[in-house]
């Protein structure tokens, strides 16, 4: 037990790059160090472009999956943190791309789905405090994936710009343009209230 305990104490001390040459030669719980450090990081991410649910802890935990494959390849050129997130944002953007999918498929089969900002479901989010997941779920995704790494994630406007790979310019756009178009639903869904 001791052991234990002065290994994860270690751990701590070591820097990420360490801890990934601690995994290439065979240590696992290095890598659950890494999980540790990270999951946090990568749920709020998943979870700001998917919403909470079966789906989202499945792309968390794949998130690790494909992580643990690359790190072979992995050079450290940018940070865990960064690369963690560019793994979640792409996953997640597949996923959207998948649920799309479905439901263009089976919109004639299921006249039920309900917009979870109708008048009831968004009382109810408020007092759950999902409030701004959901919100998130109206945005169209290349706004809500700006919204999450700068406000949820705080991530900079150049590691934002690095991770889905546009100008910097073009976060800072988006990121006026996501809030205005979040502030209109949440506008619109006020007075649909009233």
């Amino acid at each position: 037990m001791l052991n234990g305990r002065n290994h994860r104490a270690e751990l701590k001390k070591m820097t990420d790059i360490e801890i990934i040459q601690r995994v290439r030669n065979g240590d696992d719980s290095a890598f659950a160090a890494l999980i540790r450090k990270y999951e946090q990081r990568v749920a709020a991410t998943v979870i700001g472009m998917l919403g909470h649910g079966p789906e989202a802890e499945d792309t968390g935990q794949e998130v690790f999956i494909r992580f643990y494959k690359a790190l072979p390849k992995f050079r450290g050129e940018s940070s865990v943190a960064t690369y963690l997130t560019r793994i979640a944002i792409n996953l997640a953007l597949t996923t959207l791309r998948r649920r799309k999918m479905r439901q263009l498929l089976f919109s004639g089969l299921d006249k039920k789905q309900e917009n979870v900002l109708a008048p009831k479901n968004f009382l109810t989010a408020i007092e759950h405090r999902d409030t701004v997941h959901v919100l998130l779920q109206e945005l169209p995704v290349k706004f809500r994936a700006v919204l999450v790494l700068r406000l949820l994630d705080g991530c900079s406007v150049d590691e934002t710009a690095e991770i889905l790979g546009v100008p910097a310019g073009t976060v800072l756009s988006r990121l006026a343009r996501g809030l205005e178009k979040a502030r209109k639903v949440l506008q619109e869904n006020m007075e649909y209230e009233a």
